[in-house]
């Protein structure tokens, strides 16, 4: 029997990311407060948050300097756009912070609502920058499968995952995707990371010359994937693949939205897998996800492309109503403030050790054919054949099944496609939550292959 509250919320809300027939049957969880690293359903029992939200809440539940940075700017200026060359203090004063933070060459801050916004508008700024330098042919996208960048039109159609693609007549012409770079699945037998990279890499520059250089426009990935799995890429990668991308013209852009202010233990994912994109996007962590705030690093070159093209057309024709809404830019500033002041990131690093070798240990579990990340980021992959690598049929939901015995055990992570599990918690999280946290995981896997013997499942054939 659905609760009265589960009950409305099944007649009224349809929910993004969601089986909606089974969610007729169960109902959702509602969250009801949050405190630190912890949420607390409407019955009072807890949950370590272990995905921080959405890869996003970095500095835990109920901070009260970001509350009040919140109410403060909204009793002072609750509104204002930056339409038609008006501005306000807290937009100025962020647009500052973010180009001193960037760890790329920056001439200004676009801003945006969401990281799908910020992705969408990475899309149109290469296409007006080429056209712009009379490459009216130079337009296409290369993204990664497995990548996830957003579920607009445009970024769904960077996005390299099925469920986002199927029946919703995507991607559209012109977005070509490549291999994921997930050496555990991708690689050869005996082949190392390095070798990977470069097979990688020249895939990519097949893919180029294959389609003509001159009608190529952009590279994007994201330093770690994220919804594709949590995944870090080999050794080199970035290395390998920038040269193509600099041989061709090939801007890079770094989607930045989930790697973004700290979660590597640096400012940006990029700097810690020595990447050099010419753009970056960014969103989530920003404002530690207590309010709605993304955005784009504008390069110089593609800056004075801007002003060039604005000056022929009379307008600079993009932005959206709440674009560096003075109140997300507020709380934006003061999650800069603490992550600067609480040493935040510093300690994100010094926790990646420990949470790290936690994570690894898994893979010493009867279901885990890997297990792995880096910072304060990590994925496994459930397997019903350690040594061959072999699956479980996905209706059968393994890896939704353990996440639902890891929320009996107290703890929220996350399914994905691949039967892939991924653990993302705050930034804030202590050493003994990280212990609290893959302990639980541990007893959900042991829960889980137990359902699965009880089941009688097996691999999938091949």
């Amino acid at each position: 029997m659905l609760s009265n509250l589960a009950t409305r919320d099944v007649e009224t809300v349809l929910h993004p990311y969601t089986n909606l027939s089974t969610h007729r049957q169960i109902g959702p969880l509602v969250l009801e407060r949050g405190e630190g690293v912890h949420v607390y359903d409407t019955e009072g029992r807890p949950y370590i948050e272990g995905m921080s939200g959405l890869w996003c809440t970095a500095l835990g539940y109920s901070n009260a300097e970001l509350v009040e940075a919140a109410r403060a700017q909204m009793a002072r200026l609750p509104f204002t756009h930056l339409f038609s060359g008006r501005s306000h203090d807290p937009g100025i004063e962020l647009a500052e912070t973010l180009k001193e933070l960037m760890p790329v060459p920056t001439s200004k801050i676009f801003f945006t609502s969401s990281g799908s916004e910020a992705n969408d508008t990475q899309v149109k700024l290469t296409w007006y920058y080429n056209n712009a330098l009379g490459r009216r042919n130079k337009k296409k996208i290369i993204a990664r499968q497995k990548g996830y960048h957003g579920v607009t039109v445009a970024s769904a159609s960077m996005t390299g995952l099925a469920a986002n693609h199927a029946d919703w007549d995507l991607p559209l012409p012109g977005f070509l995707h490549v291999s994921a770079a997930h050496h555990y699945r991708g690689a050869e037998p005996g082949e190392s990371e390095e070798a990977y990279s470069a097979r990688l890499a020249a895939e990519l520059e097949e893919t180029i010359l294959r389609e003509g250089p001159d009608t190529v426009a952009a590279f994007i990935a994201e330093p770690v994937m994220g919804a594709g799995g949590a995944i870090v890429p080999p050794r080199g990668y970035f290395s390998a693949i920038q040269a193509v991308l600099a041989k061709y013209e090939v801007r890079f852009i770094a989607d930045e939205v989930i790697c973004g202010f700290g979660r590597l233990g640096t400012w940006f994912g990029s700097e810690a897998l020595g990447a050099r994109p010419d753009s970056i996007s960014f969103a989530k962590a920003l404002t530690s996800a207590y309010m709605p705030l993304g955005g784009v690093s504008i390069d110089e070159p593609l800056y004075e492309a801007l002003v060039g093209q604005s000056e022929k057309i009379g307008t600079f024709g993009h932005g959206t109503t709440y674009s560096g809404h003075p109140v997300a830019a507020a709380v934006a500033l003061k999650a800069i403030e603490i992550y600067r002041r609480d040493r935040i990131i510093e300690g994100a690093a010094e926790k990646a050790p420990q949470f790290q070798r936690r994570l690894s240990a898994l893979a010493g579990h009867d279901l885990v054919g890997e297990a792995g990340g880096i910072g304060l980021i990590g994925g496994l992959e459930i397997v019903a054949d350690k040594a061959t690598k072999r699956q479980y049929d996905p209706k059968t939901g393994v890896a939704a099944r353990c996440v639902a015995f890891a929320q009996g055990e107290g703890l929220i992570v996350r399914a994905l496609a691949g039967d892939r599990v991924a653990v993302c918690p705050p930034l804030i999280i202590a050493p003994d939550e990280i212990d609290a946290l893959f302990d639980r995981l541990g007893r959900a896997l042991d829960r889980t292959r137990d359902w699965i013997r009880a089941e009688g499942l097996e691999a999938m054939p091949g």
